[in-house]
């Protein structure tokens, strides 16, 4: 018998590790403290959600999915020497501490006598073959884009035959068992089911304005699949098959449409790759200055960013929609993370942490890859003088004002030109607009300038 470790592949569809060892697997999810520790209830409902649809396709199939408690390198030793199993599965996974853990892993089923198989599944090429010329990792997406997009990919694999058993388990625990409050935020529902109805609502019509209509926010114009990706509850390698079909059968704006669509596949890729082969990225800047960034870290402004009180609209409703949904849209992003770093001069890490926390579609390699874009620290980053102004973002992405009155309550009825020129406005004008809406909590221009400041001195390397 083989046990197959579940971690991030939570579906038996197009699940390598699966497939790809021998014998007939039963599956293993261990909740592993560590892992626990950097957790938010968002994400931890979601994925119990996906265990309990994993769960019940294996009952489905007469096998089962074990759930046990502890570290891994105990359990999982443990668990296959309970079942008399020989070898042990899992897709690898490519972060720092992941790979860590996976050696002590692989180490303590080595000493017991047990065959360790690492599998190739979370994305379609794994770190180290999509390369320059020189063999160096890409450290510019429009590059690696240019070969990922050409680059041959597996076909995805039919669901396997499973070891037929019905071995004693533990119950799923609930979020208040793993030490979590329940969550606040209208969590998403999980399992492969729901991830197959998204991508084909998304590919039956809203691929084809994908490219025209996804940076405006109340356009809500994207896939929602970013928690099914990083939970594995859908494999890469079927959302590629069907996004390359359609690109094939697409022709005109329709065909650019879907292929601006891939290309997000492919930043995902492409920031799994930056950790693979940097990941000390997750507390360090991956591009350094001569001198440190001298961040601020003023605690009152960035509560005020955390609570959505910024007094900039389009801030403030990207900050609220994460809080209410655990989500937030990706061209806010962008925004609230320019606006944290650059105009509150706030260190990118504690945005981070905060995003961390609350969103359901946390993921390592590409949430860090996106703040550390915004706060001109990353791997082809938004170079350090060019800074998003939140009023211009909110006029141009949402002019009128649909996405922010859905989030902020205090501004629904006020005119789109007073949402957008809110920090121009008078104290009375403002009070007549919207009384409960706060006044901005800094000057979009005088901080422009201590940001530009603040990395003209990170980067000057005159040792006066």
């Amino acid at each position: 018998m083989r046990v197959h470790w579940h971690r991030r592949d939570l579906r038996l569809a197009d699940n390598r590790g699966l497939t790809d060892a021998p014998d007939r697997p039963i599956g293993l999810f261990v909740f592993d403290d560590d892992v626990l520790a950097h957790a938010g209830a968002p994400r931890v409902e979601f994925m119990l959600d996906a265990l309990e649809g994993l769960r019940g396709a294996y009952r489905t199939r007469g096998s089962e999915l074990l759930v046990r408690h502890g570290d891994p390198a105990t359990v999982v030793p443990r668990t296959a020497a309970a079942l008399d199993a020989d070898v042990v599965s899992w897709n690898r996974d490519y972060s720092g501490l992941a790979r860590e853990r996976d050696e002590r892993v692989r180490t303590s089923l080595d000493s017991a006598g047990v065959t360790p198989q690492q599998v190739h599944d979370a994305i379609c090429h794994e770190p180290g073959s999509i390369t320059t010329n020189a063999g160096d990792p890409y450290s510019v997406y429009t590059y690696f884009w240019k070969k990922w997009r050409n680059r041959e990919k597996d076909e995805p694999r039919s669901i396997p035959e499973l070891a037929r058993a019905d071995p004693e388990t533990e119950p799923l625990p609930s979020v208040t068992d793993l030490g979590f409050d329940d969550p606040t935020a209208d969590v998403p529902k999980a399992g492969t089911d729901a991830a197959r109805e998204l991508l084909d609502a998304f590919l039956e019509a809203d691929v084809y304005r994908y490219g025209e209509a996804r940076d405006y926010p109340a356009e809500a114009c994207t896939s929602r699949l970013s928690p099914h990706l990083k939970f594995g509850t859908i494999g890469i390698r079927e959302v590629d098959e069907r996004v390359r079909k359609l690109l094939d059968d697409s022709v005109g704006e329709r065909r650019e449409s879907v292929a601006e669509f891939r290309s997000q596949l492919a930043w995902r890729e492409f920031y799994a790759h930056v950790l693979y082969f940097n990941p000390e990225v997750v507390t360090a800047n991956y591009k350094t200055y001569p001198n440190p960034i001298e961040w601020e870290d003023d605690e009152a402004l960035l509560e005020a960013w955390k609570r959505g009180e910024t007094g900039y609209p389009i801030v403030d409703a990207g900050m609220r929609q994460l809080r209410e949904e655990a989500f937030m849209h990706n061209r806010v992003r962008m925004i609230v993370a320019s606006f944290l770093s650059k105009d509150l001069l706030i260190d990118w890490r504690r945005g981070y942490a905060h995003f961390r926390e609350l969103l359901v579609d946390h993921d390592t390699a590409n949430d860090n890859g996106g703040w550390q874009w915004a706060a001109s620290t990353g791997t082809d980053a938004q170079p350090y003088f060019r800074i998003f102004n939140p009023m211009t973002q909110g006029e141009r992405y949402d002019p009128d004002a649909e996405y922010i009155t859905t989030y902020v309550s205090e501004l629904d009825g006020a005119d789109p030109t007073v949402i957008h020129s809110w920090h121009e406005r008078t104290p009375t004008e403002r009070a007549n607009a919207a009384p409960d809406y706060p006044e901005p909590i800094v000057e979009h221009s005088q901080r422009r300038e201590r940001a530009l400041e603040m990395f003209e001195r990170a980067r000057d390397d005159n040792d006066e």
